[in-house]
């Protein structure tokens, strides 16, 4: 299909009319009865159509007919657009002071554009029914676009989904819930533990990563009316889009969202500040960061550890395992150098950020804060600067999550660094041979391993798992202290705060510095029942209190509590 060619007609120095050529044809866009075929869209409506209701005028014409359409109502409407050759042509929509600002322009290049684009329009208008008003000369200049929309839009005005799927929530015994993911890997946990609980569950997948989409927007509405479940859960806000189109729409339903940051939500949080809203509750991995993300507006902020998948980490007595697998002493984990490198080449950070960024890495690695904003503006003010001079809050976020990973690069160098006399097994990838290529003492090194199909059978075949803790959670424990206890293995992890409230101490075993590593490890190497002691207890710890069925019914419950029709008394 080729593009239109637009030719003006003129009647002297007045603009009268455009002739289209399109394929071999040529037609008029007002023709015969020139202004009044334009408005004969407007004045063919019945009565009482656009009560209530949010016209959409398509295409701009010559902007008689959007002047008519403003005449009669008074209240926004929109127009979409999409030809801007064609209406710097005609100067549509030419319109005085008073009714500018009741006219929004959608110009969206393609269908699923524009109707995110009215959608938020829409949201930001009292969610009332969008009544589509398509004049003929667009029907005929691109009716895939304009047909289309005419015909989504139609089913939007006969269809009040705001109205019918506003209901009260968690009236019954079981709440539905409708999840939101983007292949992230723990919610098909999140999945499987709504079917052992018995709940009936949803799950909307945002196609591509693309948070923003008009589909999603489509299915979200969809199963608000259909499903009518009692909240939303996703991760780590995956589809929360920046704009806050999803929060919009869960404010107009009256549907609560539970988003579980799993990874620290200070690199996430701070892209979405049209995001704060009381229809939210956050759960965090890490209670270090409920005051801060109360401070950022959050109102409902609760503490969420992590957990397992007691079926996939099991005691695996007989399950065949590659001999290279076996050791004494194994640890499992990305050595962040490439990490670290991509993040800082497409960062593209001034020189002034470069040079003491390593220093910097290293003093937030042994500090105790847990925001390097923070960290910065107390320790290194100069720096602060700079990072607070970037040009927007992606590349701050980018900053800041390069500090982040490189005070875990040398945090977990340090750490493994101390058992190399020991000849550990490192699982990961070739960072690791490059970051100990002129150590005396060598490792054995393998490739990364399959989280879901390997480690679970991987961690039966090491004596000693060594675990340390990623630097973006300084008081939290990471998924390994769950994981290896409950595959009846041992695992001997950096000790964090936060561990006293989730495990007695019979129950783990912690080295609290890294010096004390080596020692640790020779002392559980030579001591094989009680390492078998530690771990049973542990099993037994994380099956009662630890799994994925545990963390899905606590979430439920706060968010019962918080949003349950009737609504609790406040204390």
């Amino acid at each position: 299909m080729t593009s239109p060619t637009f030719t003006p007609v003129y009647d002297g120095a007045r603009l009268v009319d455009v002739r289209v050529r399109k394929d071999g044809r040529s037609f008029a866009m007002l023709g015969d009865g020139g202004p009044e075929r334009e408005e004969a869209v407007i004045r063919a409506l019945a009565p009482h159509t656009l009560e209530g209701g949010l016209p959409v005028l398509l295409g701009a014409g010559f902007g008689y007919a959007l002047r008519l359409l403003l005449a009669n109502h008074d209240g926004p409407v929109a127009v979409a657009d999409k030809e801007a050759a064609l209406r710097d042509l005609t100067g549509a929509p030419a319109l005085s002071e008073d009714t500018r600002g009741r006219v929004s322009l959608i110009d969206a290049p393609d269908e699923e554009s524009a109707i995110l684009a009215l959608t938020r329009w829409q949201n930001d208008n009292g969610g009332k029914r969008l009544v589509p008003l398509a004049l003929p000369f667009y029907m005929r200049l691109d009716r895939a676009y304009y047909g289309a929309l005419r015909e989504r839009l139609a089913a939007s005005a006969d269809f009040d989904f705001w109205g019918r799927a506003v209901r009260p929530r968690f009236t019954g015994d079981k709440p539905r819930v409708l999840l939101l993911t983007s292949k992230y890997f723990l919610m098909g946990e999140l999945e499987r533990a709504c079917r052992k609980l018995e709940l009936d569950c949803r799950l909307i997948i945002i196609k591509d990563e693309a948070i923003a989409q008009a589909d999603f927007a489509r299915q979200l509405l969809e199963a608000a009316l259909t499903f009518k479940p009692d909240c939303c859960l996703t991760l780590n806000h995956m589809g929360v889009d920046v704009e806050g189109v999803l929060m919009d729409m869960l404010a107009r339903l009256q549907l609560p969202l539970a988003s579980w940051f799993v990874d620290n939500p200070h690199l996430i949080i701070h892209l979405y500040a049209r995001c704060v809203s009381p229809w939210t509750c956050l759960f965090t991995w890490d209670e270090d960061n409920i005051s801060s993300l109360r401070r950022a507006g959050f109102e409902h902020v609760f503490y969420l550890p992590l957990g397992t998948d007691p079926e996939r980490f099991s005691p695996r007595r007989n399950a065949a395992a590659p001999a290279a697998w076996k050791a004494e002493i194994s640890f499992v984990g990305n050595s962040m150098l490439y990490k670290v490198g991509g993040r800082l080449r497409s960062g593209r950070f001034p020189r002034r950020l470069l040079l003491p960024f390593r220093e910097v890495s290293r003093a937030f690695m042994q500090g105790e804060e847990r925001s390097v904003p923070d960290f910065l503006r107390a320790r290194y003010p100069a720096v602060y600067a700079d990072y607070a001079a970037l040009p927007d809050n992606e590349a701050r976020l980018a900053y800041e999550t390069a500090v982040t990973w490189q005070a875990t690069r040398c945090y977990r160098n340090d750490c493994v660094r101390r058992l190399l006399p020991l000849h550990p097994l490192i699982v990961g990838d070739s960072g690791w041979k490059t970051e100990f290529r002129k150590e005396a003492h060598q490792p054995r090194y393998m490739d990364a391993i399959s989280y879901y199909t390997d480690l679970p059978v991987f961690y039966t075949c090491s004596d000693v798992n060594f675990n340390c803790t990623s630097k973006q959670m300084k008081g939290a424990v990471n998924q390994r202290v769950f994981d290896v206890p409950a595959a009846g293995a041992f695992v001997l992890t950096d000790w964090r705060p936060q561990m006293e409230r989730l495990f007695e101490p019979h129950e783990t075993a912690c080295y609290h510095e890294p010096d004390e590593a080596p020692d640790k490890a020779l002392h559980y190497l030579a001591h094989p029942a009680e390492r078998r002691k530690i771990a049973q207890a542990g099993r037994k710890r994380v099956l009662a209190c630890h799994t994925w069925e545990h963390r899905l019914a606590e979430i439920l419950e706060t968010m019962r509590r918080v949003y349950g029709t009737p609504a609790p008394r406040q204390p």
